[in-house]
């Protein structure tokens, strides 16, 4: 489709609150509408584009500005763009909201506790919590909450398949798509642009 519109989608909350699995499945929603799409997750930028940066509040900030940037130039040039850091700070989002401009704000919400007790495989919240740790988004370092975001998902309440319904009819009523029925097979193929776990057949893990 080249007269394709890029538009950024823009997922913000805590580590584990379910960013990454709605933008997996939001992607390959994209795919399956014939949009030209991209994925920028926060842990995978660091490795590559964010390389050596740390954990401070100026680091956070220049990683964050970052993906603004190259999110974009992606909706500059037609692209279906999906991004989703943790982006703490909401001077920083709205700093790439302004840059970027057809900017979709969707924050995923679910508590530390929530997270530190039955989403934490590495056990990390338990360790920043514990004091075993320190500056830890949500625990000893802030998270700023969306004031006014396009769209907030409870992932406490809703299953990753309704919250990706909630996007999906989210941007129908947006005008960034014209059908917001799931497209897309349940059995997905891994993008390889996020930090979900990847079977050996290639698709996304379904976590349990």
């Amino acid at each position: 489709m080249s007269d394709q519109k890029g538009f950024t989608v823009w997922f913000t909350g805590l580590s584990g609150s379910g960013k990454s699995t709605i933008a997996e499945m939001l992607y390959h929603e994209f795919q399956a509408r014939g949009l030209k799409t991209e994925i920028l997750d926060g842990d995978e930028v660091r490795k590559n584009l964010s390389k050596g940066l740390g954990f401070s509040k100026e680091d956070r900030d220049t990683n964050i500005l970052r993906i603004g940037f190259v999110a974009n130039l992606l909706t500059r040039n037609g692209v279906a763009t999906i991004c989703c850091p943790i982006s703490p700070y909401k001077e920083t989002r709205d700093a790439c909201r302004a840059q970027i401009g057809e900017f979709v704000e969707v924050y995923v919400h679910a508590t530390v506790e929530e997270l530190a007790q039955n989403r934490d495989p590495k056990g990390l919240y338990k360790k920043a919590l514990a004091g075993e740790i320190t500056g830890f988004t949500g625990v000893d370092d802030p998270y700023e909450i969306p004031e006014n975001p396009e769209l907030v998902l409870d992932t406490m309440t809703e299953s990753p398949e309704e919250s990706l319904q909630n996007v999906l009819t989210k941007l129908k009523e947006l005008g960034r798509i014209q059908d917001d029925a799931v497209m897309a097979e349940a059995d997905r193929l891994h993008s390889g642009l996020t930090d979900l776990r990847i079977a050996d057949s290639g698709h996304v893990v379904k976590e349990s």
